[in-house]
């Protein structure tokens, strides 16, 4: 009988563990010592003196206190910013192509789980409802969120991809912005002939929106409490979940071998009796999968979705995915820490550091200010495109 967990498949599960644990740690240890630095070096200046005036306490007082909370915020955030760019990551493995449609198949995702659970909510299915039964109905609407979204993005790639697959590479950009708008519109067409509202709230149930007190210690004089939301640490462990399984598929089965043939070279692939187009559809399935789940997390963490929902996730995730090196899973998941974390610290602290002048708004700016400087000054990402190598 043949051994099922080999030292290769343990080593491809457990390898994104630790490689999410040492980005996690090193990212949030750069961008803690950065700020308290900065902190400590504005010691007696105007901003000091306004923190003081404000706070009742000093600027790197202020800083240090609220940097744990800051920390467990910005790597839930970039969990989501991860997940959506694996979508981008498959996609460009294989193809060598951003699929700037992705984005509203994250968007079909959250509104086919949001409604789903809307409807089971006016059902009375999700009232008095025990705690795992909650979380059953939540793993049910994001299986069909991903099932409808991976469909809907192999529906995509048949009839929009498929047929300019060997046109020169700006007609499939641009097919892919009209596939865009398509899907948006449609999105907003389904809603008003359905529901008549293009705004939808996630439906509360469950234990989600409670808050589980993960420490309370003292900093300075300063009593600090370090709390995190349940729906966050689903984000998180569905992510993970995520992650490992997608580093298993793609680098230890035999349609993950697959996958990296067609990345490689498509034609020695065909050759060698792989079905590339059967590859790609499946690809893109994933994609989907990946980018429907991603959906419906980030309506659990926001609450609200409109048809335009996926736009500003889809584009941060796609700077991630730059950011960390296109074309790499593991490159998606630095590139979305690094970048959740960034836009955290900049909405906690970038007010306090210009006394007002700039304020949270500013920190979407972060993400085109990081892809500008990532496509001047390092185009292959951070770790470095390995299209041969993954998907």
């Amino acid at each position: 009988m043949r051994r099922i967990f080999t030292a290769a498949t343990l080593r491809e599960i457990f390898r994104p563990l630790g490689q999410i644990t040492i980005f996690v740690v090193g990212t949030g240890a750069i961008l803690s010592a950065a700020v308290l630095l900065l902190a400590f070096l504005l010691r007696g200046t105007a901003v000091d003196a306004q923190t003081q005036a404000n706070y009742g306490i000093s600027l790197f007082t202020y800083t240090l206190v609220n940097l744990p909370q800051v920390l467990v915020d910005g790597i839930t955030i970039g969990f989501v910013y991860a997940t959506i760019a694996l979508g981008y990551t498959m996609v460009y493995g294989v193809l060598e192509f951003i699929n700037f449609a992705h984005s509203e198949i994250i968007a079909v995702g959250a509104f086919v789980g949001v409604e789903l659970l809307i409807w089971l909510s006016g059902k009375g299915s999700l009232t008095g409802i025990p705690v795992w039964g909650a979380y059953a109905w939540l793993i049910f609407a994001m299986l069909v969120a991903s099932a409808i979204a991976g469909l809907t993005a192999v529906v995509v790639e048949r009839t929009a991809y498929r047929p300019l697959r060997n046109a020169p590479r700006l007609v499939p950009l641009i097919s892919a912005i009209g596939v865009s708008f398509f899907l948006q519109d449609m999105i907003r067409f389904l809603e008003s002939v359905t529901t008549g509202q293009f705004y939808r709230v996630f439906p509360t149930f469950g234990n989600f929106d409670q808050r589980i007190a993960m420490a309370s210690f003292t900093a300075m004089g300063s009593k600090v409490e370090l709390n995190i939301q349940v729906k966050s640490v689903i984000v998180i462990v569905a992510t993970i979940v995520m992650v490992v399984g997608l580093n298993y598929l793609v680098n230890a089965t035999k349609i993950g071998k697959a996958v990296r043939s067609v990345a490689q070279d498509r034609a020695t692939a065909s050759l060698m009796g792989i079905n590339v187009n059967k590859i790609i559809s499946f690809t893109f399935l994933m994609g989907g999968l990946l980018g429907g789940a991603a959906g419906l997390m980030y309506a659990l963490k926001f609450t609200r979705i409109d048809p335009f929902v996926g736009f500003f996730p889809g584009l941060k995730a796609f700077t991630a995915a730059v950011l960390g090196g296109i074309g790499n899973i593991t490159g998606a998941i630095l590139g979305g820490l690094i970048l959740g974390m960034l836009e955290t610290f900049a909405g906690s602290y970038l007010s306090v550091f210009t006394m007002g002048a700039m304020g949270a708004e500013y920190k979407d700016i972060l993400a085109f200010a990081i892809l500008i400087m990532v496509l001047i000054f390092k185009p292959s990402g951070l770790l470095g495109e390995q299209v041969g190598q993954k998907a």
